[in-house]
């Protein structure tokens, strides 16, 4: 190597060795002008207001009661046109929606699937940032299956001390007394599986529907429809024909999923190692989820166009694998599969066939 080639590699060092230094000493500057640019960009700012009319379709929590580091609780949250709807609240979604940029103050309603622990227990938080975010001057309301009412008056009751703080904290016109809590509606469905609307204002209809996830009954599934286009969730179920029915011709189907071969795995290695309750748990969880493919199933029967599967169990930690929890499901539907995660935003168009994707938390 020629003695100009060293110089310049020399040249070349004490610059990056100059920069570093030079970074070192205004990297608290540098973090700071950072960090004031990203807040004003996004503190306080309507981050939907550049969206086009139609359902906007946030997942916030594709977890399920398992630990999984990557996905919070069941939570899917929907805004159809400036109507902003919230289906089930599992724990830590309401942080992942708020960061996705979901209008937390202004949620119109919550509807829950059904009342296991994994779907309500972020439900208190979703109860204050409605509150707190919204300036809100009448409880949100919460629609479920019987015991709604319950659930919701014992989170009313656990957050009714740290409510009274706030109010003096930020004064009532932030915090109003009047505003606090939620205000419960206990849904009552027809047999044999028929669609019952339960939610109508400014165009935007909400259909409930029975699932089956016996033991726990009634569970609900949901379908919303706006100037033409719909999103149907299945809440927690097996495989069942009333979720075909409701989502005849829906855009997109977001169906829970186990992979029981994976569950069974886990079982047996939980056996192994001597806890026998949890291999029971494991094992007791195999009949009252669908599977990947009957998932798929669904959602061609149904003529679906687009599906994409939740409550994911059991955790992905890697996506390596995604083939192995799926096992050959893309081969049971035409239409666009997905493994969901927390982040994903499926944007459909008003009066269009148009599916977008995109993903917030990166």
């Amino acid at each position: 190597m020629t003695r100009w080639v060293w110089r310049i590699l020399f040249v070349l060092l004490v610059l990056v060795l100059a920069g570093a230094v030079v970074f070192k000493a205004f990297q608290a500057r540098i973090g700071a002008a950072v960090f004031e640019r990203t807040a004003d960009r996004l503190v306080g700012a309507d981050q939907t207001a550049r969206l086009e009319d139609g359902l906007h379709v946030y997942f916030c929590g594709t977890g399920s009661p398992l630990p999984d580091p990557t996905r919070a609780g069941p939570c899917l949250a929907v805004l159809a046109g400036e109507t902003a709807l919230v289906f089930d609240a599992g724990s830590g979604s309401m942080r992942k929606l708020a960061r996705m940029g979901f209008p937390m103050g202004g949620i119109d309603h919550v509807f829950l699937t059904h009342l296991h622990s994994d779907h309500i227990d972020g439900l208190g938080e979703l109860i204050l940032q409605a509150w707190i975010g919204g300036s809100r001057t009448q409880p949100v309301p919460v629609s479920g299956p019987a015991g709604t009412g319950e659930v919701v008056a014992g989170f009313g009751q656990a957050y009714a001390i740290d409510a009274t703080y706030r109010t003096a904290h930020h004064g009532e016109k932030i915090a109003n007394p009047q505003g606090f809590g939620a205000r419960a509606a206990e849904l009552s469905l027809p047999p044999g599986g028929r669609v019952a609307e339960v939610f109508s204002e400014d165009g935007v209809t909400v259909s409930a529907f029975l699932v089956d996830h016996a033991p726990v009954a009634p569970a609900f599934g949901y379908r919303v429809d706006y100037k033409g286009r719909s999103v149907t969730v299945s809440g927690d179920t097996v495989r069942t024909q009333s979720v075909i029915e409701a989502a005849k011709g829906t855009d997109l189907l977001v169906h829970e999923a186990l992979n029981r071969d994976m569950v069974a795995v886990m079982a047996e290695a939980a056996a192994d190692n001597g806890d026998v309750a949890l291999s029971k748990i494991f094992s007791d969880i195999l009949d009252y989820h669908a599977s990947p493919t009957e998932a798929a199933d669904v959602a061609e029967a149904a003529g679906a166009k687009a599906l994409v599967l939740t409550h994911i169990v059991p955790p992905l930690p890697v996506g390596l694998l995604k083939p192995a929890f799926l096992d050959g499901a893309g081969g049971h539907f035409d239409g666009a599969l997905r493994v969901g995660e927390d982040g994903l935003v499926v944007h459909l168009p008003a009066d269009s066939q148009a599916i977008g994707y995109a993903h917030l938390l990166d």
